[in-house]
This record gives C-alpha cells, sequence and structure tokens, in this order.
C-alpha cells in the first residue's frame, strides 16, 4: 500500500525539530494536559497556510520566491522584501541549525550512554550526514529519507505515550481552550514551533517538484499529503507533550531540556522509555538539520531567479549547515543568536503568510485554483494571531517583553 506522504512530510520533519521536542516537553511537564488544544490549534493553522503553499507550487509550477518577485507592487517594495526574507533566512536557519545539531546529538548521548567520546563526534557524524544527503541533489532520496525518519519518531513517541500510560480524562479536558496561570508564553511557543515561515518556501518548491504537471488528481495527492503529513506531526507534538504530562508532570518532577526528560522517566518506567525519547529526538534533529538548509536554500534561488538544483542551492545549504556544526561544535550556548533569529522570524512570519493570502487570490496566478471565502476567513485568523506571535518574538527578543 502506497503511503499518503510527499513533500508534507519534509515540513513535518521541519517543524519536529529539537526545539518543538523542548517546547512540547515542557508544556506537559509544567502544565500537564492543560494545553493539548493548543497543540490542535497549531496544527490545523499549519494544514491551512501549508495547503495553500502546495497548492500554489502544483497549480503555477512555481515556488514561493519565485511568485514574490514575479507579483504586482513596486520592484523596490518587492526587493526590499526579498532583502528581508533573505536576511531573516541567513540570521535564523543558521541559529536554529546549531540547535538541531546540538538536539540531535543530545539524542544520540541519551542512546550510547556514558559510552561516548563527547558531543562533538556526534554532532560531526550527523553534520556529515547531512552534507551528504544535500549534496546528492536528488529529491527523491531526500523525500524518502526524511519520511523514513518522520515515520521512526513517530513510532518512537508513540510508543513512549504506551509506556507512559496517560490519563484518558485529563486528555480529555485539555482539549478545552484555557490558559492556567503562567502557561501563556508556553502557549505561543507552541503554536510558534508549529508554524514556521520557511516552510512555506519549502512546501511549495517540493510540490512542483514531486508533480511538475499539476493537474486535478495532482492537486488532489498535494492536499491528502499535507493533511496526512502535516496532521501526523501534530500527533507527534501531542504524543511528547502527554508522555511528559504522564510521567514528569505526574510525579512532580523537574526537567529543563529533552535529554532530561529522557533520564528522567527511565527509573519509574524503564530503560525502553529512554531510549524511544532518545531515538525521537535524535530523529527529530537530524530532520530539521536536513530540511532548515534545504528551506533556506530554495527559497534564495527563487528570490535570485536562480534554479535550485545548481551550485547556489548547495552552496546556501551547505553554508547553513556548515555554520551551525561550527557554532554546536564551538559549545557556545546558542540562545542570543536564537533571540536574534526569533526576531528576525518574528517580522518574517506574518509577512510572508500575508504575502501568501495575496498570492492566493491573484486569479492571474492560480486561475480557478484561488482562494475561497472559507480559506480566506481561515488565513485571515491565522494571519491576525501570526502577527500576534510576531510581535511577542520581536519584544521578547529586545527585552521589552519578558
Amino acid at each position: 500500500m502506497k503511503l499518503p506522504f510527499g513533500p508534507g512530510a519534509l515540513v513535518t520533519a521541519a517543524f519536529i525539530g529539537p526545539g518543538t521536542v523542548t517546547a512540547c516537553m515542557l508544556a506537559g511537564a509544567n502544565f500537564g494536559y492543560a494545553l493539548v488544544w493548543a497543540l490542535f490549534f497549531a496544527t490545523f493553522a499549519t494544514i491551512i497556510l501549508q495547503e495553500m503553499s502546495a497548492r500554489l507550487g502544483v497549480v503555477t509550477g512555481k515556488g514561493l520566491g519565485e511568485a514574490l518577485m514575479a507579483g504586482g507592487g513596486a520592484v523596490p517594495v518587492r526587493f526590499a522584501v526579498a532583502a528581508l526574507i533573505v536576511l531573516a533566512l541567513a540570521i535564523g536557519n543558521a541559529a536554529y541549525q546549531a540547535g538541531n545539531l546540538t538536539g540531535a546529538s543530545l539524542g544520540g548521548e541519551v542512546l550510547l550512554g556514558g559510552k561516548t567520546p563527547g558531543r562533538a563526534p556526534i554532532i560531526g557524524v550527523l553534520a556529515l550526514t547531512a552534507a551528504i544527503l544535500l549534496l546528492t541533489g536528488s529529491y527523491k532520496l531526500l523525500e524518502r529519507f526524511l519520511i523514513a525518519l518522520v515515520l521512526l519518531m513517530s513510532i518512537a513517541f508513540a510508543g513512549s505515550v504506551l509506556i507512559t500510560r496517560p490519563d484518558i480524562a485529563a486528555f480529555a479536558k485539555g482539549l478545552v481552550p484555557r490558559l492556567p496561570e503562567g502557561s501563556l508564553f508556553t502557549t505561543i511557543a507552541l503554536i510558534g514551533t508549529t508554524i514556521v515561515p520557511y516552510n512555506l518556501f519549502l512546501h511549495a518548491a517540493t510540490a512542483r517538484k514531486k508533480w511538475p504537471g499539476g493537474g486535478a488528481d495532482a492537486l488532489r495527492d498535494a492536499r491528502t499529503d499535507t493533511a496526512a503529513s502535516v496532521g501526523l506531526g501534530g500527533l507527534v507534538s501531542i504524543f511528547i507533550l502527554v508522555t511528559a504530562a504522564a510521567s514528569i508532570f505526574s510525579a512532580g518532577l523537574s526537567v529543563n531540556s529533552a535529554a532530561d526528560f529522557a533520564r528522567a522517566i527511565e527509573p519509574a518506567y524503564g530503560p525502553l522509555a529512554k531510549y524511544l525519547i532518545g531515538i525521537g529526538l535524535l530523529s527529530a534533529g537530524l530532520s530539521s538539520a536536513i530540511t532548515a538548509p534545504m528551506a533556506a536554500a530554495f527559497a534564495v534561488c527563487e528570490l535570485a531567479g536562480r534554479r535550485t538544483d545548481g551550485w547556489l542551492f548547495r552552496g546556501v545549504a551547505l553554508g547553513v549547515l556548515t555554520i551551525g556544526a561550527l557554532v554546536a561544535l564551538a559549545g557556545f550556548n546558542p540562545l542570543q543568536v536564537i533571540l536574534a533569529a526569533q526576531a528576525a522570524n518574528g517580522i518574517l512570519l506574518p509577512i510572508v503568510a500575508l504575502f501568501l493570502l495575496v498570492a492566493m487570490n491573484r486569479r492571474s496566478l492560480l486561475g480557478d485554483h484561488v482562494n475561497g471565502a472559507v480559506q480566506n476567513a481561515l488565513g485571515g485568523i491565522v494571519l491576525v494571531i501570526t502577527i500576534g506571535l510576531g510581535a511577542r518574538l520581536v519584544l521578547r527578543a529586545a527585552g521589552v517583553w519578558p
């Protein structure tokens, strides 16, 4: 039986990284099941935007960057927006790449226990693996590898849920939106780690590669892929939160990282639980370490009007990977760099979401496949929330909002 996964799985691989694992873990550890609803909302919002991005790629044969540069409006404005996107990609993806490799290495350390010469060799192997896959230039190979990683992390985190035996009644209560005291920032973090602006570029570019001929069948397959892949990613996030709620929160323990989480549940649930978390963290970090450079390379090539299978694509991808690896290997705490990346993301996310909505209403671009009233209404709601999220990220990075 053919799995309904394609380019959407790359989106899932991108947003389920160490940052998402940590955010979901802390949400469950600190607030139990109370914020499950936030992940359901974030997943639904992501499907809305990613469906538009995939539809753009399938119908027009263009990436989001190409559609931006070919759109209406004054040329200086378009180039200013393009420059902002490139700057945000350069800062954001390089910073998060360090976190991806560091997070994946923590998963490796959990799996190896104390039998490891240190974090640097693990980071080196992970970076080399990502570089080899990116240099192959084979979309099919990357897609299959990332689908395998997504399925592996899904199985690992689903297994951790079965082992920790969550409280079904408490989970059901968590589906009702509410904000426990002190949970506002965590709630925004859960949404912010799921709706990622770079994924809009990644999805449009990979959808047109997957379905170059377009057509009704391709559009249907793209929608099925988006719903199935992003929906699975949302389930993985919920699995992580539920595991933390059932183990850490219920036991009254305190953890600061996903690696601490894996070690903390071992005494109560045995080594299998620890290894499942370690496998999930390693898979999440490696998958994001591959997709972050890809997203940056696609965007830069499209905005520059260059091919997405040439030297510029590989150069940008390897550049992002190399910078991230060097920061991770240097042992620096990437917190300050990530704060700067959050500020760039805070500006970029609503801008990209707004442009996507505008593009999806251009009949000259999409013909009969433009957004309908319901799609525009849903997209508008998501846009308003991303504006609020972006403002919060900018203010927090500037130290104005704690």
